[in-house]
């Protein structure tokens, strides 16, 4: 991958990452406005403010992206946000330069709304929010599933305090659908748990969520589950600092790497999977507008990176749950309403409806 300075441009952004196949031959002839050769398909993926190395939802997307710049012979290329003013400037240049724009994250939904419908014959794709235009396809995901498990997990691991806890970066719709899901799994194996819930109010300061992640430790939870962007890597600096026994649920991606000894396992998102999806459909001329939402049964969410310590009877747990959720016998809560009226089911029923053994909680 190179990266290459975008110094001489008068909108403000971190850097464009530019990938292809051969990236690194063509690199030192692009001049700005001609990033690829005329003949290339380019796709440029917009950040949110927390840009690349966030080790989690952006980074994901451009995983994906790079991926398809290997497998379908595309341009890509990131355009990184460094504040919400940037959306617009950065949109409007990708869809200049591209055939397919790739909105990375729920932020930039307004942004987007005024500017595809100004560019009629271009593609867009928005990650993690719906925006009603007939050249915008919108691909959202069911966090409620990936949060049920994370909490599940968390609630038959819990402590002697029996707390754990939830960080949060803004309470938009994808970080709820998470927070309530994994508060409907904890309730659901171990309702004598509670649930510490903290926001940052940010996706990009690894500082205070260490801080909200110490502070959840010191309250006796031996659990946190880190939904908050670049914020939720100080989960891991947290973990780390309290040493053995606490632990980190991550978020979108498996986030092994900032703690091996930490991370209990990772409730994944398949982000990347999306951008390479839609991307192949621009390349093959099936693109479709409209609403794709990605759950267990699409491939979109799982719960995957189990901590060796997870044991075999745990694990099962998971499956039974996750087999119900697919099979519609389990439906976990999407919004504070939702989760108001979630009546848990009991693991021998779900395990029983789903075809899957029963296997005990631990107490």
């Amino acid at each position: 991958m190179t990266l290459t300075p975008l110094a001489s441009r008068s909108i403000n952004r971190r850097r464009l990452v530019f990938t292809t196949a051969a990236a690194a031959a063509l690199a030192p002839m692009l001049k700005l406005g001609s990033v690829a050769a005329q003949d290339d398909l380019v796709v440029t993926g917009v950040t949110d403010t927390a840009g690349l190395g966030d080790q989690n939802f952006n980074d994901l997307a451009n995983a994906g992206g790079e991926r398809a710049a290997e497998e379908y012979g595309v341009t890509w290329q990131v355009l990184e946000s460094q504040n919400a003013a940037d959306y617009i400037p950065n949109l409007t240049r990708a869809a200049d330069e591209s055939a397919l724009t790739v909105a990375i994250g729920f932020l930039l939904t307004d942004a987007l709304a005024e500017i595809a419908p100004a560019y009629p014959d271009k593609k867009f794709m928005i990650i993690d929010s719906v925006v009603e235009e007939d050249n915008v396809a919108s691909v959202i995901f069911k966090e409620q599933q990936g949060g049920f498990l994370a909490g599940v997990v968390a609630g038959l691991l819990a402590g002697e305090e029996r707390k754990v806890g939830v960080v949060g970066g803004i309470r938009i719709p994808p970080v709820v659908r998470y927070e309530v899901g994994f508060v409907a799994g904890v309730m659901s194996v171990a309702p004598d748990v509670d649930v510490i819930i903290s926001y940052a109010d940010s996706f990009e300061d690894p500082n205070l969520g260490k801080e909200l992640t110490l502070a959840q430790y010191d309250q006796g939870a031996n659990i946190v589950f880190p939904i908050a962007g670049r914020t939720g890597v100080g989960s891991f600096e947290a973990a780390k600092a309290k040493g053995e026994g606490f632990w980190v649920i991550a978020a979108d991606a498996d986030q092994s790497h900032l703690g091996p000894e930490h991370q209990l396992c990772a409730a994944a998102k398949r982000i990347d999977e999306a951008v390479v999806r839609v991307v192949g459909q621009v390349v093959d001329d099936s693109f479709e507008s409209g609403v794709q939402n990605l759950g267990i049964d699409q491939d979109g969410i799982d719960l995957i990176a189990f901590h060796e310590s997870v044991s075999d009877e745990v694990r099962s747990t998971v499956d039974a749950y996750k087999a119900a959720i697919v099979e519609g016998t389990v439906v976990p809560p999407v919004d504070d309403d939702t989760l108001a009226s979630f009546e848990p089911v009991a693991l021998d029923d779900a395990a029983t409806a789903a075809g899957t053994p029963e296997a005990t909680p631990a107490s």
